[in-house]
């Protein structure tokens, strides 16, 4: 596991290096648009290494990490509406057939309806900001159809503070980063086994969900055959 891990984060932190030698701030903006269409390429490491490569090491002040958080916000907004579009023309029809294969019943797609059609705004501001959570969220966006306007505005609001804090961090850390994440690397199996359990539980009930959804499906037709 120890390995695996490593092994990933070597291949973000080149790829990502290797985009910003060539696209220079621009090359925030690609991987951003990518990390937020759900790819797993983690904005934890593609903005600090920015705040470190792009602002630090190059001599540059506050105001260029102002904005390579700019960058990583215009570049999360861009990814977002991609997979916003792609699951608003698409979604439903999809999710109606093929939901259950994935634990998505019907109540979800309307809780969802209704909660985009209340609380969307705060929800994508929030969500914007959680790890895990921020790649995912346009895509119910998307397919409860929640204005796009006020989709891009909030999801822009929400990114701008959780890039601009992590190209701060790489920038006020620079050549200190790889000292920090060999010391936080002792804590990843704990918090990996912590998301394993959390994910287990979560699917342990929605597997219960489903099939008392089904359950009552099937005696809903069996009535309906009665009657006739």
């Amino acid at each position: 596991m120890r390995e695996l891990i490593d092994s990933i984060e070597e291949f973000v932190i080149n790829f990502s290096s290797s985009t910003y030698d060539f696209f220079d701030f621009w090359g925030v903006v690609v991987l951003m648009a990518i990390e937020s269409t759900a790819i797993p390429l983690p904005s934890e490491v593609i903005m600090p290494l920015a705040g470190w490569l792009l602002v630090a090491d190059e001599g540059r002040g506050f105001g260029w990490v102002v904005l390579a958080g700019f960058y990583g916000a215009v570049g999360s907004l861009i990814g977002s509406l991609a997979e916003y579009y792609l699951s608003r023309a698409g979604g439903r029809p999809l999710i109606e057939k093929y939901g259950k294969y994935v634990l998505i019943t019907r109540k979800d797609m309307e809780r969802a309806d209704s909660w985009f059609e209340t609380r969307g705004e705060i929800t994508i501001f929030i969500a914007r900001m959680i790890p895990g959570v921020r790649g995912f969220i346009s895509i119910p966006a998307g397919i409860a159809r929640m204005n796009v306007v006020r989709f891009s505005i909030f999801t822009f609001l929400g990114a701008f503070p959780w890039t601009f804090g992590l190209a701060w961090a790489g920038w006020a850390l620079g050549e200190n980063y790889d000292a920090i994440r060999d010391t936080t690397k002792r804590f990843d199996p704990f918090i990996i086994g912590a998301v394993l359990i959390v994910v287990s539980y979560v699917l342990w009930k929605r597997i219960r969900e489903l099939r008392a959804e089904a359950a009552e499906l099937r005696a809903v037709e069996a009535a309906k055959g009665d009657g006739d």
